[in-house]
């Protein structure tokens, strides 16, 4: 059974920092790519970020890029997302979420591009 357990939400100030974490079990971590997928209130789910399956190409989407990085470690079955400058848009439940594929040569994803996600962490920044 795949299973996907975030960890690392919290509230915070705009301008600062949070990092969530993702224990992934279940499945062949080092074959599968991972991302991160958030839903603000009232909003539809959004990726945010992937990692292909080596944790050697990243990528985002625009609205992160330059503040979030993602990583992953094929030896401890994680995936983390490191958020710095927070912005009030970012407030959101962040999903961890196993991709369907190993890789993506060109940086647009979609949800269908995941197959599960875990049960969510939330973020909140406010002042």
């Amino acid at each position: 059974e795949v299973q996907l357990v975030e960890s690392g939400g919290g509230s915070v100030q705009p301008g600062g920092s949070l990092t969530l974490s993702c224990v992934a079990s279940g499945f062949v971590f080092d074959e599968t790519a991972m991302g991160w997928i958030r839903q603000a209130p009232g909003k539809g789910p959004e990726w945010v970020s992937s990692v292909n399956f080596n944790g050697r190409v990243t990528h985002y989407a625009d609205s992160v890029k330059g503040r979030f990085t993602i990583s992953k470690n094929n030896a401890g079955n994680t995936v983390s997302l490191q958020m710095t400058s927070l912005k009030p848009e970012d407030t959101a439940v962040y999903y961890c979420a196993k991709a369907n594929i190993a890789r993506k040569l060109a940086g647009t994803w979609s949800l269908d591009d995941f197959d599960t996600w875990g049960q969510g962490t939330q973020v909140t920044v406010s002042s």
